[in-house]
């Protein structure tokens, strides 16, 4: 079966040069072959196409009629194929992202200013969600995510290390005592985390690769954890929450570090998530070694 995109090409070719032969020189083939597509086009279309005399070529109603849709069709896709290459040369298009609602508002939004200053011809649309996201089903390109690196269909490169602390004002701990190991946990108000895969609402994790699950309660659950470490600040009780959320509040001894008999865990990582494909657009590379670049240098909460 002949391509049918190559035929029309080839009677668009005909037409403008009035000769089979014509034809197949441009396309490198004989005037037979070039016959056969002309053929093929009028047997699936069920007219003819082109008058034929031995000294002339003209159009049929029908074949005018074809002519002007094949030349439209084959501009627009030349136009598309010109546009998509144009993104491997110069980065371009629409970029959708999506990011820890808290990371972003303190350490991601500068960066992606200054990746719009590099970049102009990329548009941002970000997306800011502490839950985890189906790139694929829901249309994103790139995803930031904290956590430990598991089996996944997707692909991910690691920009940076994630430090977690357990702490509480000083309120807290004057008025509860401060726990000396992992087990007195359960005898304290610890703040949840309800979306989290390390701490979550039930179980908080020790060790350096978290192999201590410790269950913990508390009267105090939330999705996001600004609102937790505020309320660690107000006395409500224990925050188990990344570093880059606290350091600020560190300096000022609004919170204290707790240091019990196993670590925190250390093998926490953020990671630029993004689908498993053998092309990966432009757009979406040049963000991704713009953020290892910016994170090889120094993570922005250090």
């Amino acid at each position: 079966m002949l391509d049918r995109v190559t035929s029309m090409q080839i009677f668009i070719k005909v037409v403008n040069t009035g000769s089979f032969s014509a034809a197949g020189r441009a396309f490198n083939l004989s005037p037979t072959m070039v016959t056969k597509h002309i053929n093929a086009l009028e047997q699936r279309l069920n007219c003819t196409l082109l008058h034929r005399t031995t000294r002339k070529i003209s159009l049929t109603e029908a074949g005018t009629l074809f002519y002007q849709g094949c030349d439209k069709i084959l501009s627009e896709m030349e136009a598309i194929e010109q546009t998509i290459t144009a993104q491997h040369v110069s980065p371009k298009g629409h970029l959708k992202i999506n990011a820890p609602l808290s990371l972003t508002l303190r350490h991601f939004s500068p960066l992606l200013m200054q990746f719009s200053q590099q970049y102009p011809d990329i548009s941002i649309e970000l997306g800011l969600t502490d839950r985890i996201v189906d790139l694929v089903e829901e249309g994103w390109d790139l995803s930031l995510r904290i956590g430990k690196m598991i089996s996944s269909t997707l692909k991910a490169r690691k920009l940076a290390s994630i430090e977690f602390v357990l702490c509480a004002s000083p309120s807290y701990l004057k008025e509860n005592g401060t726990p000396q190991r992992i087990q007195e946990l359960s005898n304290h108000q610890c703040l949840r985390y309800s979306l989290g895969t390390l701490m979550n609402r039930s179980y908080w994790k020790f060790g350096k690769n978290g192999e201590h699950n410790i269950r913990v309660n508390g009267s105090l659950t939330a999705n996001n954890g600004e609102f937790l470490r505020d309320a660690a600040i107000m006395g409500q009780g224990i925050a188990y929450l990344p570093k880059f959320l606290l350091n600020q509040e560190l300096i000022k001894k609004q919170l204290v570090p707790i240091q019990l008999d196993y670590p925190t865990i250390q093998d926490a990582a953020l990671y630029i998530m993004y689908p498993p494909s053998d092309y990966v657009p432009l757009k979406s590379r040049v963000m991704i070694d713009f953020l290892a670049q910016q994170f090889s240098k120094q993570a922005p909460w250090d």
